[in-house]
Order: C-alpha cells, then structure tokens, then sequence
C-alpha cells in the first residue's frame, strides 16, 4: 500500500470504527449474568439460593499430589441464611466466611488463622464434591485440595 492509498483508506477506516461505536455505545463490555440456576430467583437473598447445600461436615484432602500419602483435616460449614459461614477448619475457627450462590456456582470463603498469620481458604461445590484452595501468604504457599462430605 502506498501513501497515496494509505491517505484514503485512513479515514474510511475511523468512519468505519466511529459508527461501529456509535451504534454499539449503549451495550455493555461485560456479558450478561448467567440466569439463576433451576429453582433459583434473580436477586434472590441467601435463603433457598443454595448456599445451604454447603453446611455440614466434609473430610479435606489436602496431599499436595495424588501420590502422597494420605492427609485429611475436617472441614465444619455452618451457613446461615444471610449467607454468613462460620466453623472451622484445620482444627481452626473460622473467623470470617461468606458463602454465595451465583452464576451457576455455589462458593464460599473465609479466613483462619494458626496464630502466626491468616489462612485464605475458598471453594465452590462440584456436583458432591468441593474443589477448594487455600492460601498462606506468611508460609508462601497456595495448596489446591478436594473435599467428600463425611
């Protein structure tokens, strides 16, 4: 492409972009949220959103390799209906948790500690599982686990 072509392609090509925005400038960037999953409401409170589903006793694997040898701690989530989490978890309490049913997951998070510094654990239910991870930013380690109700 020479100069002179480039002096005429140039501005066709703004015009081009500027009514491409124009006609786009009242849509979102950000997708839609994911509709509620069946039985759920939109703007639904945590009361029936699922996040129930979560409480109870569940067994933690926490080998850092499916060859390790075997490594499980109890896990206690008791969620209330403002979505709330306490309990405890590696034979810790929980200090703060949350628990949220939306876009097609039901996750929670919250925070122990072992007196030295806070633990950073999160979630989200898999089916009848928990694929979680927890992070130790004084003992500079993330550890994904896994958990079965017990």
């Amino acid at each position: 492409m020479n100069a002179s072509s480039l002096t005429v392609a140039l501005p066709v090509c703004v015009a081009l972009l500027a009514a491409v925005i124009v006609a786009h400038a009242n849509e979102s960037p950000i997708p839609p949220t994911a509709p509620p999953p069946t039985g759920q409401t939109a703007g639904a409170t945590a009361v029936g959103t699922g996040v129930e589903t979560l409480a109870g006793r569940w067994i933690v694997d926490l080998r850092p390799s499916p060859d390790a040898p075997k490594y499980e701690k109890q896990m206690m989530l008791d969620v209330a209906p403002d979505g709330s989490v306490r309990g405890s978890f590696y034979d810790s309490t929980i200090d703060a948790g949350r628990a949220s049913a939306s876009n097609g997951r039901t996750c929670f998070a919250f925070r122990t500690t072992d007196g030295v510094g806070p633990y950073h654990t999160s979630g989200c239910l898999i089916g009848n599982r928990i694929l979680g991870q927890t992070w130790a930013e004084h003992r500079q380690f993330v550890l994904n686990w896994t958990a079965e109700r017990e």
